[in-house]
């Protein structure tokens, strides 16, 4: 598991002026000063901090997105064509910083499909992730961890997914079960050339795989158990992905699964809610106005209290935009809005030193500018990760010594 980055930020002591502060447990919107040092939010600056002039700026929570798999653009930039892992996640990181997002579950599908899902390329991400927190002076970067969502009938690599969990290297498990409707799909002629070109086989190769893997339905409960007991044991969170029913819901939710991840029914959303379970939809679906499935439109859902949580799924900046077009509809305050994609997240995956901007908890912070809408600084724990060009000359000279 990675370490808090504010073990390699110990020497960072930063003051944030006169910007707008999301402070507090009540998480209210007050003009003043925001100090970090340690790699957590301070009482008060310590002498010969670094400042920073928040003129005219929201100063923010950093954002937790706990489901994003946007990192698979850059594992595989078109359909079969891969690049270095090293350089993919670079890629990656760095997008995630201009979007203001401090910590990242990285959504991770182990399939039994070949190509960007496989076996192989889940090791080949872990042993990237791992090199990438081996960086020499320790990362300065987003929190990156890895949410395994495991392929219901991927029976083959279930002894490694459970040994990857007792070994730490995943932080948040979620049961998929993509394969009935990969089947579904593979009647209509484009439908079948995606799912191809991404294994990299061809369409009759594939339509070969993902029949016997349905073959193997029988030993789906068995594994689900199997993945859920690891999971309790090493105390991570647990969701169940695209509930299409009550029943389905309860059945996760008997294998310790606390978090509803895009529920196909408001029924489904409600009974997790009635259960005080966590219950997550895209902000893509926020910013579009609707999902691109037909499914519910999210941010209806999010007034009333039935989602809790808004994560990336395929697209990074939605989830900073997905706040502002919340407040916007005038239901929620910005307050609000903004715990959709901080605080509550942070929650939801047992992560109680994150999300809000209280001392002693991370001195993760994304500054906006209210107007564009758009990122101006990120620190994750406590030190100063991001900045945007235009944004430099806020930096203010480093104190002079005595």
């Amino acid at each position: 598991m990675m370490q808090a980055s504010g073990t390699a930020r110990g020497t960072d002591e930063w003051l944030i002026e006169d910007g707008t502060v999301l402070a507090g447990e009540g998480g209210a919107l007050r003009p003043g000063a925001l100090a970090l040092g340690g790699g957590v939010v301070r009482e008060a600056a310590r002498p010969g901090a670094r400042r920073l002039d928040a003129g005219g700026l929201l100063v923010l929570p950093g954002i937790v997105d706990i489901h994003g798999d946007a990192h698979e653009r850059q594992f595989q930039p078109r359909p079969g064509v891969a690049l270095p892992p090293a350089l993919a996640l670079r890629d990656s990181a760095a997008q995630l910083l201009a979007a203001g997002i401090t910590t990242a579950f990285l959504g991770v599908t182990l399939s039994w499909e070949p190509g960007l899902r496989s076996l192989q390329a889940w090791r080949t991400l872990l042993a990237g992730l791992a090199a990438l927190r081996a960086t020499p002076g320790g990362w300065r970067g987003a929190d990156l961890r890895v949410h395994l969502r495991f392929e219901a009938d991927n029976l083959e690599a279930l002894d490694e997914a459970v040994a990857d969990i007792a070994a730490g290297r995943v932080h948040l498990l979620a049961f998929n079960d993509h394969t009935p409707g990969i089947l579904r799909k593979l009647g209509q002629e484009a439908a079948a050339a995606k799912y191809a070109e991404r294994a990299g086989v061809s369409v009759a190769a594939f339509r070969a795989l993902a029949e016997a893997a349905a073959a193997r339905r029988a030993g789906v409960p068995a594994a689900r158990l199997r993945l859920a007991a690891a999971a309790r044991a090493a105390g991570l969170p647990i969701a169940s992905h695209d509930d299409a029913t009550v029943e389905e819901r309860a059945m996760f939710r008997a294998l310790g699964a606390g978090i509803c991840e895009f529920p196909m029914a408001e029924a489904v959303a409600e009974a997790a809610r009635a259960a005080g379970e966590a219950v997550v939809m895209g902000a893509p679906n926020v910013v579009r106005g609707g999902s691109h499935l037909g499914w519910a439109s999210a941010a209806p859902l999010a007034e009333r209290g039935l989602v809790t949580v808004l994560a990336s799924d395929y697209v990074w900046p939605s989830l900073l935009e997905a706040a502002f077009v919340l407040e916007s509809r005038g239901v929620l305050d910005l307050p609000a809005a903004w715990a959709l994609v901080s605080a509550n997240p942070a929650a939801a995956a047992g992560l109680a030193d994150r999300g809000r901007l209280s001392p002693g908890l991370r001195g993760d912070v994304v500054l906006v500018d209210p107007d564009r809408r758009a990122p101006v600084a990120v620190f994750c724990g406590g030190g100063l990760a991001w900045v945007a060009p235009e944004a430099a000359s806020r930096l203010m000279p480093m104190p002079a010594m005595a």
